[in-house]
């Protein structure tokens, strides 16, 4: 049975801007370019504190699991919102603000990729997500190694991806890096699973646990893998 190895590069990490503790913030697909080469993706939230929102949007070269150059779009209020909205204005204006880097990559916000997989909020997360992709053949099996907070230093994870064909054939693949540890980060959880529009690469959205002084923080940060 063929088999081959191909650690995937550059961890991407979202960086949080001006979100307070105890804030939750939420995904949003924002979609690929025309060759799934670039996608597109934002948090945004309201500070718990302040009742201000917040938002940040990123543009990611998937093959190279980076950032591309003036890749981060970032926006914020400094009035509270009523009571009732969820901060979503915060998004557009960010988004606004990143028209000329999406025009660059060609970003289209329709072509948003297939999901594979969902952690519903509120589920247990497992460390092993199993499932079959009908549509394709293949069948997925994704492995998550994580270790603790360990004093100041907060957790550090791994992925261990194994795919195999519709013919039997098994390809396996590694992303994340278990020796780099986040302040603050206490866990994380696999939280969504994309597919390329072109088959060929997955956008694991991680969904990470963060504590400060003032509480708990739910941020988010992408993986990307080519499976090719």
């Amino acid at each position: 049975m063929a088999k081959r190895l191909a650690p995937i590069g550059v961890l991407i990490l979202l960086v949080t801007f001006a979100a307070s503790a105890g804030d939750i913030a939420r995904f949003v697909n924002l979609g690929f370019s025309p060759d799934s080469r670039y996608f597109m993706f934002g948090q945004y939230g309201i500070q718990e504190k302040s009742s201000t929102p917040w938002a940040e949007t990123f543009i990611v070269d998937v093959r190279t699991n980076a950032f591309v150059s003036r890749g981060m779009s970032k926006a914020s209020a400094s009035l509270p919102v009523d009571s009732g909205s969820d901060g979503i204005g915060a998004l557009f204006d960010a988004v606004a603000e990143a028209q000329t880097q999406e025009a660059l990559h060609k970003i289209r916000h329709t072509t948003t990729g297939r999901m594979l997989y969902i952690l519903v909020d509120g589920a247990p997360a497992p460390d092993v997500v199993d499932f079959r992709d009908f549509q394709t053949g293949r069948n997925y099996e994704i492995t998550m190694t994580q270790s603790p907070p360990s004093g100041e230093a907060g957790a550090s994870f791994s992925l261990a991806i194994s795919v195999t064909d519709k013919d039997g054939v098994v390809h396996t693949y590694k992303a994340g890096n278990p020796s780099f540890r986040r302040a603050g980060v206490k866990a994380y959880h696999i939280k969504e699973i994309i597919l390329a529009p072109d088959n060929a690469s997955l956008v694991f959205l991680i969904q990470r646990e963060e504590q400060d002084t003032q509480g708990n923080n739910i941020r988010y940060m992408i993986e990307t893998a080519g499976i090719n």
